[in-house]
C-alpha cells in the first residue's frame, strides 16, 4: 500500500528575529512539494494551513512560564495546542503529518502531536541546539527554545501544552551542530542527549553520524520524528533561512542524512522549518526542502 502523507502549513514567525518565515509554507508549496512528495511513491493530501494570526495583530510581551523572556508565548502556545492535534489526527487516520514551518517553535506542536499515542525518538537537524529557556536566552526567541519546552527544562518544568512527556533524553540526536550558547552547552554536558557538531560530520563523513544519531533515537521506542531545520546547511545551498551560519552542511550530504532516514523504516512525522523567502534566491531553498522531503520519505536515483 503507498504511504499517504498529509501536508500541514503552520505559518507563523513568532518565534523568530527576522520576519518572513510565515511565508515558508507557501514557498515551499509553490516549490512542487507535491510532485516530489508524487516522485517519491508517496500521495500527497494537503489540507492548507492552521490558523496563526499574524505577528503583527498580536502582542509580543507575553507572560512567560516564569522568569525569563519569551515573546509571543500565548500565540506560540494556540499554535502549537491546534498543530498537536492536528498532527495526533493524522496518524489516527494513518497518514504520516508533514509540518511545513514557520519558525522552528512549531516542533512544539508536531512533536508533541506525533507523541500522544507512541514513545518516539527524535533527531534534530539544526545548526542550533534549541535548549534555552526564557531565563537563559538572550533573545527571547522562541524558535530558541522547542527542545527545552519539550523536555519540561527549567522555566517549561510541568508545562502540559509544551512537555512531550514520551520523548527521553537518550532518545534525542541533535546532528549538525555548529551555533550552541554557553547555557546550553551545560545543560548538554549534563545531559543524555546524543550531539553530534559539524566537526564530527567533517570527521567522520554523514552517513556514519546519522546512523549513530538514528541509532539513538530509536532505541527502544515505537517510531521516529525527524526535525529538520533548513539553516542546517550552509547557506551557500540554502541562502533563505531565518538564521544563517556559516559551515554547514552541503546538498548532497543533506540528501544522504534523508536517504539514511527512509532507510531506517521508522519515520512516523515530519517538519521542514525556517524556509525564509523573503531572504532567497529565487526560492531555492524551498526548492531544496522538497527534494530532501522527498529523499527522507524514499525517492531515489535509481
Amino acid at each position: 500500500m503507498e504511504q499517504s502523507v498529509r501536508i500541514i502549513g503552520a505559518p507563523t514567525d513568532y518565534g523568530a528575529n527576522r520576519r518572513g518565515v510565515d511565508m515558508g509554507p507557501s514557498a515551499i508549496r509553490y516549490a512542487g512539494l507535491a510532485e516530489q512528495l508524487e516522485a517519491a511513491d508517496v500521495i500527497p493530501l494537503d489540507v492548507g494551513d492552521i490558523d496563526a494570526p499574524r505577528a503583527e495583530v498580536c502582542d509580543p510581551d507575553t507572560t512567560p512560564p516564569a522568569s525569563g523572556n519569551a515573546k509571543f508565548l500565548n500565540e506560540t502556545e494556540a499554535v502549537c495546542r491546534r498543530l498537536a492535534d492536528e498532527v495526533a489526527a493524522t496518524l489516527t487516520e494513518g497518514h504520516l503529518p508533514l509540518v511545513l514551518g514557520g519558525d522552528h517553535s512549531v516542533a512544539i506542536g508536531s512533536v508533541r502531536g506525533s507523541a500522544r499515542d507512541a514513545d518516539i525518538g527524535t533527531v534534530w537537524f539544526d545548526a542550533h541546539s534549541d535548549l534555552n529557556t526564557p531565563a537563559t536566552s538572550p533573545s527571547g526567541n522562541v524558535h530558541g527554545m522547542p527542545l527545552a519546552a519539550l523536555l519540561g527544562i527549567g522555566a517549561f518544568d510541568a508545562v502540559e501544552w509544551a512537555n512531550a512527556p514520551s520523548l527521553r533524553e537518550e532518545n534525542l540526536a541533535l546532528v549538525g551542530l555548529r551555533s550552541v550558547d554557553e547555557p546550553e552547552k551545560e545543560l548538554i554536558a549534563n545531559s543524555e542527549i546524543s550531539v553530534f557538531t559539524m566537526s564530527e560530520i567533517d570527521q567522520r563523513g554523514i552517513t556514519a553520524v546519522t546512523d549513530d544519531a538514528l541509532a539513538a533515537a530509536t532505541d527502544g521506542v515505537d517510531a521516529l520524528h525527524v526535525s529538520l531545520d533548513l539553516d542546517w546547511l550552509d547557506p551557500g545551498e540554502a541562502p533563505g533561512v531565518g538564521t544563517p551560519v556559516r559551515g554547514g552542511v552541503s546538498y548532497r550530504e543533506a540528501h544522504a542524512a534523508m536517504e539514511r532516514v527512509a532507510d531506517c523504516g521508522l519515520l512516523r512525522s515530519l517538519d521542514l522549518v525556517e524556509v525564509n523567502p523573503v531572504l532567497d534566491e529565487s526560492n531555492e531553498t524551498a526548492a531544496l526542502a522538497t527534494e530532501l522531503a522527498a529523499s527522507a520519505l524514499g525517492k531515489r536515483i535509481l
